[in-house]
């Protein structure tokens, strides 16, 4: 009888970086462990990132692509991991956390309790903490700075919408979901990574992260009745002057509470450089959030041309056959 031998997986891994910028998630792949499958590094230089990664996919020659921001840096064992869970046919995309290092900022890692914690991440807190076991999954828990797709699915979709940046991973998960794709978490397959380094790039990020999901609501003609929360709150403060009775405070006497509580819950296991930094970055992180959905939902970038133009400079800093 013969035996069929399923042939060595492939993995093309797609760093996108602005025209210039550093790479330092290459210095984790230089540290992958013995024994993990071939790989190629392509990075993508341009100034779209959905466009960026596009392009690297098309020219990629793994049979699965393993996206990494810049900064992403990966455990040993990923590519491990990678090949274990894509062994499964079954399985058309993968990913895991991104986590934040230890020597980063309390202000940065007062961030990371917060986007991991059940007040302040919400649903998609996964996303930020190492937690539970293997799982199926949907775009509550993925994110592209650590993210697998089969290649021929990929590209069968169509890829990223361009017009996205961010939430263009959730738009096009949202899309394999629908054909009965099957997408796969796994919490120990994570990045580190560091967050934004002050308040200023916080508040752009998260008012950046509020407009994208706008627009891929507009897109997708699909509406997650929870990323309006945010808006709706900042809609109330914004009220309040309009409504000066007592108990139109009770709501926000209600938020400060529970952001009072969640600090509380924090401080068990964070120092008080992080934890007393933390009703600001609620507060702000789900404001900011909400601001940008506002805005996205009126004036999307997209119906502006805002899409981002300009070339995309492809180079292999490492082949599938041979080293660095």
């Amino acid at each position: 009888m013969a035996v069929l031998i399923s042939p060595a997986m492939k993995i093309s891994v797609i760093i996108p970086v602005k025209p210039g910028g550093e790479v330092a998630a290459l210095e984790g792949l230089r540290s992958l462990a013995s024994g993990s499958p071939q790989y190629e590094v392509i990075v993508a230089e341009g100034r779209r990132p959905s466009r960026q990664r596009n392009r690297a996919a098309a020219e990629a020659g793994g049979e699965i692509l393993y996206f990494l921001d810049d900064d992403s840096i990966v455990v040993p064992d990923a590519l491990l991991r990678l090949e274990r869970h894509m062994g499964d046919p079954a399985v058309a995309v993968a990913g895991g956390p991104s986590l934040t290092p230890a020597d980063n900022t309390p202000f940065q890692r007062g961030v990371a309790c917060a986007l991991a914690s059940l007040f302040g991440g919400g649903a998609i807190r996964n996303r930020y903490r190492r937690h539970g076991v293997l799982r199926d999954t949907d775009d509550r828990e993925l994110i592209l700075c650590n993210m697998a797709f089969r290649r021929d699915v990929y590209l069968a979709a169509g890829g990223l919408d361009e017009r996205l940046y961010p939430n263009e991973e959730n738009e096009l998960v949202d899309r394999l979901l629908a054909e009965g794709r099957r997408l796969v978490h796994d919490p120990d397959m994570y990045v580190t990574r560091g967050q934004r380094p002050n308040l200023r790039a916080f508040v752009r990020q998260m008012f950046t992260y509020g407009r994208g999901r706008a627009e891929q609501t507009l897109l997708s003609r699909s509406l997650d009745a929870k990323a309006l929360i945010p808006s709706l709150f900042v809609c109330y403060l914004i009220s309040i002057p309009l409504f000066p009775r007592w108990w139109y405070l009770l709501p926000a006497a209600l938020y400060a509470l529970l952001a009072l509580a969640s600090t509380a819950a924090a401080a068990l296991g964070e120092s008080f450089a992080i934890a007393w930094r933390l009703p600001l970055v609620y507060t702000l992180l789900h404001c900011c959030y909400g601001a940008g959905f506002i805005t996205g939902l009126f004036t999307p970038r997209y119906k502006r041309g805002g899409c981002g133009v300009g070339e995309v400079l492809l180079r292999r800093v490492k082949e599938m056959e041979g080293g660095w």
